[in-house]
């Protein structure tokens, strides 16, 4: 086992179990990892299987009380993920789906159909470490407890319109009401949410931004109104983009100019535009997976089409390049991520590094950051990558 420290970050090369030993308890932040998924991708030894709930039981001791942890699974092994890292002491707080547009059916064909579906999603398990005592108490004490949610806040887009947006002062054509916030103002209940300049509250709902993903949201509208249990309502209430009541002042209306307080039941967002808006969009660049690497041997690994190839699905990439890892996730994705679930300049663990996804996240968005990868390969690859994240330019000369 042997370690590689850069002050900011560290990478350990040695098996997981063994490294997370070696670390005191109660040491970092926030674990984001993402570990094998048991389907023997691409033939990897690596992959034979999810880790056992030993590994999250010492993830579980050297998180902080009221750490997080995010760790993403595979469709068909999720289950035995969630299963193992609820064993190892986490109690489970969510589950964030990331959907995107590049995979392809891995399925054997012929005239009777074919044997898989098309990937477009992956579970990501959100754990949280137990508190000790409320989450005010855990947070003054340890810093941790607590989602970034204003950090983490979906922007709104340049093609988001509002009419709360002028009300507030902030100028038509772009939105800045805050679709979460509780209805503000006074006589009928209040009527127009109160706006947040930061954007819209983090959903568990990922997306890649791709034109196939987005193609399956369609146009919409906020909040039409909330649920009520008294007013009289059309045949058609409380389907989807149905939601306006009869007798609402406003409900055949276009909502284009403020909404007066005679408005009712409730709230509205006052916005338009593609579904998609609501969730936060994690675009892959196409350097990011070897940004850092130019000094690295330049391999063609055959990974199958994606974004960063620009190949159609089911179409190997001929590619040189230097990260041979063959499941490199977003560095935008991870970025994210991390945010979401560590306090600012706050120290995130991997266990799993892999190529260093989650370390070049880390740096990017200020914070600290410790891997553990058994693969030496690996290793060499995110050092190299993580590197360049955190100080501009790689240490090993290659990168000007």
């Amino acid at each position: 086992m042997t370690t590689r420290d850069w002050g900011v970050f560290a990478l350990h090369h040695g098996d997981c179990l063994d490294v997370l030993r070696g670390l005191a308890d109660a040491s970092v932040d926030s674990v984001v990892t993402d570990p094998p998924y048991g389907l023997a991708f691409m033939g990897k030894k690596w992959d034979y299987d999810v880790p056992k709930a030993e590994v999250w039981a010492e993830c579980l001791r050297v998180l902080k009380p009221g750490g997080h942890m995010v760790a993403f699974g595979g469709t068909r092994t999720y289950h035995r993920l969630a299963c193992a890292i609820e064993d190892g002491g986490f109690e489970i707080r969510d589950q964030i789906g990331w959907a995107f547009g590049s995979g392809f059916p891995k399925s054997h064909n012929g005239e009777w159909g074919g044997t898989a579906l098309k990937p477009a999603w992956e579970p990501i398990c959100l754990a949280r470490k137990a508190l000790i005592g409320t989450v005010e108490a855990n947070w003054a004490e340890h810093g941790t407890g607590a989602l970034n949610i204003d950090g983490c806040r979906v922007p709104f887009g340049e093609g988001d319109t509002t009419a709360s947006a002028a009300s507030a002062g902030k100028g038509a054509g772009r939105a800045t009401a805050n679709a979460d916030a509780p209805a503000y103002g006074k006589g009928m209940g209040g009527v127009v949410a109160a706006p947040h300049d930061l954007g819209r509250w983090p959903a568990n709902l990922i997306h890649d931004g791709s034109d196939e993903v987005l193609a399956a949201f369609p146009q919409a509208p906020g909040q039409q109104g909330d649920v009520s249990d008294t007013a009289p309502s059309a045949k058609t209430s409380n389907v989807y983009g149905a939601m306006a009541r009869v007798g609402e002042a406003s409900q055949d209306s276009d909502n284009g100019g403020v909404v007066g307080f005679k408005m009712k039941p409730g709230a509205r967002r006052l916005d338009s535009g593609s579904a998609a808006r609501f969730f936060y969009c994690a675009k892959a660049s196409k350097k990011d997976r070897d940004e850092g690497c130019e000094g690295l041997p330049q391999r063609v690994i055959g990974t199958w089409g994606g974004d960063d190839d620009d190949l159609s699905p089911g179409k190997k990439s001929t590619v040189p390049r230097g990260n041979t890892h063959p499941t490199v996730k977003p560095t935008d994705l991870m970025r994210y991520l991390c945010s979401l679930v560590t306090p600012p300049g706050g120290l995130v663990l991997d266990p799993f590094a892999g190529s260093g996804s989650t370390g070049k996240g880390a740096a990017l968005a200020g914070l600290h950051f410790v891997g553990v990868e058994r693969e030496l390969a690996y290793v060499d690859i995110a050092e190299r990558r993580i590197a360049t994240a955190y100080f501009g330019r790689s240490a090993f000369g290659e990168v000007a």
